[in-house]
């Protein structure tokens, strides 16, 4: 099997399939598109003339190298066009009866030695294999769409597979300029493994009503940098798709967080499977259409009626990173600010670490040395709670410990007048059980930054039953005016964020746990095949292994779901002292400064 694969056939021209022809004709093989429906081979020689045409006006190819190109890509609609192929890419609808009819039909017509991948990202590839005639030539090759623009290809092998088929697809993937990434059989394998089990508790997050389609989707891109939100991204995919995808997974895997939720089964039982059909969990202007159109769940603009309190002075309490960079935030949008520590000296190095803060924005040209004064000049450093007896919004931002938050909310109460709001900026606790250490829970409130708060956009702002409609309009507003992106949730562990990043990181862990898959490659996966700016293990290291560990326990102490039970390969970091970057080793190693 030391054949150099120079012509590829591709069984299946959908989005796909007709993005892998596009990437193999450019790297100079023969490639022999094969599909039933002619108007699918139609459209796939018209997708591959018109990326041609745009890397021609871009100047990245010539004219003559185009016409290259498109001679080497050749349709037909009957398998027998594969007899010559050294590679058959099978791309077909997710059905093993549907690829194993392809692969009946294959063994009939290809070469002994010819190899045959399958583009599935969730059925077996050993079932695909055994049912073959010759099951060591059989292999997984899942490309991720866009399949120009995507880096990753898990090359996934069964029992049966011959290591040279391996070797074989593996020299190609390179030659194509993408990561190869050698996974085992199993349902999802690595990126999607990940990726839909998130998926699918978004889908149920939103079923539950929790939260809106909107919200949960602007929370996962500004919380965590993700291309494009988890509903948006299911209909993309399709969520007919997901919905096959998840069933293959729970089938192997029994865990809870695959079950698909309902209302996936429900939209694609009614036909309403997303882009493609112009409707999903979003309603777009056409089928095919990635615009998103008004329809009756879009929020009204003006949908908040009742005004907020008026917010000239803004108290924050803590002297740590994060209560330096919400104290920033407000003053830099010109709210005057109190930060009280638990001295005056830890408040005023807090001062001092703005002041750093706001001078390396005035030598990266993002703001003048006068706004620089004129912010610092706002901020009063401030050694007890007493100094907020005037300020309309009092925000705690302290260790994440409810007894040490409950003591401070109990001062707030004593000394921050009648109709001030009292928020929190908790990210895993229950915001009620602050606001009851108060006199007055109808003026406390959630509002969660994000880590830099200056550069975070993202605020999950959490009410209580006890919060008032009034508390809950003045921090949507207050958001709006130091430009952060305002999300609603209810008070419950993890809120929106956390509760969609935890279980995707506790499932990465458990994979490197199981030994399916090596640290380096599901972060590779996660970048390449996902478009996340950081690999599961590299966010852990960064967020603190003992963080994340707390956080995990408060998710499966609220849910009591079995799969969101922390890894015990984390718990025996944490036991160990590995808690990331900060200790200088987590799940890797790092030079000590």
């Amino acid at each position: 099997m030391d054949t150099p694969l120079s012509t590829i056939a591709v069984v299946g021209l959908g989005t796909m399939g007709a993005g892998i022809a596009d990437v193999l004709a450019r790297s100079g093989r023969e490639v022999i598109g094969i599909d039933i429906s002619e108007a699918a081979a139609t459209r796939a020689v018209a997708a591959l003339e018109a990326s041609t045409a745009r890397a021609v006006a871009r100047e990245r190819i010539t004219e003559e190298e185009r016409q290259d190109v498109l001679a080497r890509f050749r349709t037909f609609s009957d398998l027998q066009a594969a007899a010559d192929a050294d590679l058959v890419i099978e791309v077909v609808p997710e059905s093993y009866e549907a690829k194993q009819e392809v692969f009946r039909a294959l063994d009939a017509v290809v070469r002994p030695e010819a190899i045959i991948a399958t583009g599935t990202n969730a059925l077996s590839v050993t079932r695909l294999a055994a049912d073959s005639a010759h099951p060591e030539r059989v292999l997984g090759l899942h490309f991720f769409t866009p399949v120009q623009a995507m880096k990753l290809v898990e090359i996934v092998s069964s029992v049966l597979t011959a290591p040279q088929a391996v070797a074989a697809v593996t020299d190609l993937v390179h030659d194509l300029g993408k990561e190869p990434v050698a996974v085992g059989d199993r349902p999802g394998f690595v990126a999607d493994g990940l990726l839909f089990g998130y998926l699918n508790q978004a889908a149920a997050m939103y079923e539950a009503k929790y939260a809106s389609r909107e919200d949960i989707d602007a929370a996962m891109q500004l919380g965590c940098g993700l291309p494009m939100g988890p509903l948006a991204l299911l209909d993309l995919i399709g969520i007919d798709t997901a919905r096959t995808v998840l069933e293959a997974m729970y089938s192997e895997s029994r865990d809870r967080l695959h079950a698909p939720a309902p209302i996936l089964k429900q939209l694609s039982e009614a036909g309403l499977t997303g882009r493609k059909s112009g409707r999903g969990f979003y309603s777009y202007d056409a089928p095919g259409s990635a615009t998103v159109v008004r329809d009756a769940l879009t929020p009204l603009e003006s949908a908040g009626t009742v005004p907020g309190r008026e917010v000239r002075s803004v108290g924050v309490a803590g002297s740590g990173t994060m209560a330096s960079g919400i104290a920033e935030v407000f003053a830099k949008a010109g709210y005057d600010v109190v930060l009280a520590a638990r001295s005056q000296e830890k408040a005023d190095t807090a001062k001092a670490r703005i002041a750093k803060s706001l001078t390396r924005s005035v030598d990266k040209g993002r703001m003048t040395a006068e706004a620089r004064e004129e912010t610092l000049a706002r901020i009063t450093p401030a050694g007890a709670l007493d100094a907020f007896a005037e300020v309309d919004l009092a925000l705690e931002a302290v260790a994440e410990d409810l007894e040490i938050k409950r003591q401070l909310f109990a001062t707030l109460d004593k000394v921050c007048k009648p109709g001030a709001v009292l928020a929190t900026t908790t990210s895993s606790l229950p915001v009620v059980a602050v606001a009851r250490a108060t006199s007055r829970p109808q003026d406390v409130i959630g509002m969660h930054f994000f880590n830099p708060a200056p550069a975070m956009k993202l605020v999950e702002i959490v009410r209580t039953v006890l919060t008032a409609d009034d508390v809950h309009a003045t921090v949507r507003e207050v958001t709006g005016k130091i430009k952060k992106h305002p999300v609603d949730c209810g008070d419950r562990a993890g809120f929106i964020v956390n509760a969609l990043l935890f279980p995707y990181l506790n499932n990465a862990i458990k994979m490197v746990q199981e030994h399916y898959a090596t640290l380096d490659d599901i972060d590779a996966a996660m970048k390449l095949g996902g478009g996340y700016p950081m690999g599961p293990f590299e966010l852990l290291d960064v967020v603190g292994l003992d963080v994340s560990l707390a956080i995990e326990k408060v998710l499966h102490r609220e849910f009591r779901d079995p799969g969101l039970a922390p890894a015990p390969l984390l718990e025996h970091l944490v036991a160990a002292g590995c808690l990331g970057r900060k200790t200088g080793r987590g799940f890797r190693e790092y030079a000590r400064r």
